[in-house]
């Protein structure tokens, strides 16, 4: 029995790949590289010395994503695949919806013709949007600000109607917050197309010389230094996170939801300090304006997670930073290295 990961070359999909395999899990996995690139595989198979069965194809071809199903023996789904960029959201939000939903309906509809009952969502903070105060817990209420945030919250929703027509069905819904650093071989990292929408690709591409400074998105922010707050968690937490994740669509039925984040909050110039004091790098940066779409601040209560899950975030801000630089200064092309 297989684990199919969708999105499973992309920054999150590929360090959980790489965790599941440690954990002795058979994977098939499929992305369609519209935000990643072939040589994550390659990467993959060289970190654990295993290879996994690929497909490329895209979430709106579902006679492709038949054949995926039909050629395995799928018994579990995490579903990573989606467009991602908040700002890139509000510029083109038919886009989004018609990707990250329709997207997902066809992939649920192959799930329920081929008896797929185990289900594991990467979903987002984003679905709280500028939350009633801070931290977040699972119970509060859902408003999304843009686009992208909406695609997470209706297929929640989808989920939460999916699994109550189908008492067999057990679904984790992982809201996630704000995803960083790399392998601690270097060998794997985050690596956008063209300039980071992100803040910590971004800073490492300004520490390697690539960019010449970091724009600030507003300061004048209802926080403690005027930048946005998030919680920021290094991504091999993230990508345990859907192993205990996993582990718990084996004991429970029904739907539940996770926040995953370290329950801290950093703003723009806490990580800005800390990726310098622990690099020996500066960082230049210049003021800009806010970014529609953006709030205050935004982490996590993880108490839930803690609890039913069994999951805490091991790494602090240093290692998701030194683990950044060290992607970045080792491969200062992403994969084009």
């Amino acid at each position: 029995m297989a684990v199919l990961i969708t999105g499973g070359t992309g920054y999150i999909g590929s360090h959980t790949i790489v965790e599941l395999l440690g954990a002795g899990q058979d994977i098939v996995a499929m992305d369609n590289f519209s935000n990643s690139k072939p040589a994550v595989l390659d990467r993959i198979r060289e970190i654990t010395g295993k290879k996994i069965r690929f497909y490329r194809v895209d979430m709106l071809d579902k006679p492709g994503m038949e054949a995926v199903f039909r050629e395995n023996n799928i018994d579990s789904c995490i579903h990573f695949a989606a467009l991602k960029a908040v700002g890139e959201s509000v510029a083109r939000p038919l886009l989004y919806y018609k990707n990250n939903v329709t997207g997902t309906i066809n992939l649920l509809e192959l799930i329920a013709e081929y008896g797929v009952k185990r289900f594991v969502f990467s979903s987002s903070a984003t679905v709280y949007g500028k939350p009633p105060s801070v931290p977040i817990r699972e119970d509060f209420p859902l408003s999304p600000v843009n686009p992208y945030g909406q695609t997470k919250l209706m297929i929640e929703q989808i989920l939460a109607d999916l699994s109550a027509s189908d008492s067999g069905m057990s679904v984790v819904i992982l809201r996630y917050f704000n995803p960083v650093g790399a392998h601690k071989s270097g060998r794997l990292g985050e690596d956008p197309r063209g300039i980071p929408s992100n803040l910590m690709p971004y800073i490492t591409q300004v520490a390697g010389g690539k960019l010449p400074y970091l724009p600030v998105y507003g300061n004048d922010y209802n926080t403690h230094d005027g930048t946005g707050v998030r919680d920021y968690i290094h991504i091999l937490d993230l990508a345990g996170a859907h192993l205990s994740a996993l582990d718990y669509t084996e004991r429970v039925r029904g739907v539940e939801y996770f926040n995953i984040g370290t329950g801290r909050g950093y703003s723009v110039f806490d990580i800005i300090r800390a990726y310098e004091k622990t690099t020996g790098k500066r960082i230049p940066y210049q003021i800009a304006p806010r970014r529609p779409g953006d709030v205050d601040e935004c982490y996590a209560d993880p108490g839930k997670a803690n609890r039913l899950l069994g999951w805490r975030a091991k790494y602090d801000i240093e290692d998701m930073c030194r683990d950044a630089d060290r992607w970045q200064s080792m491969y200062p092309q992403g994969f084009e290295d």
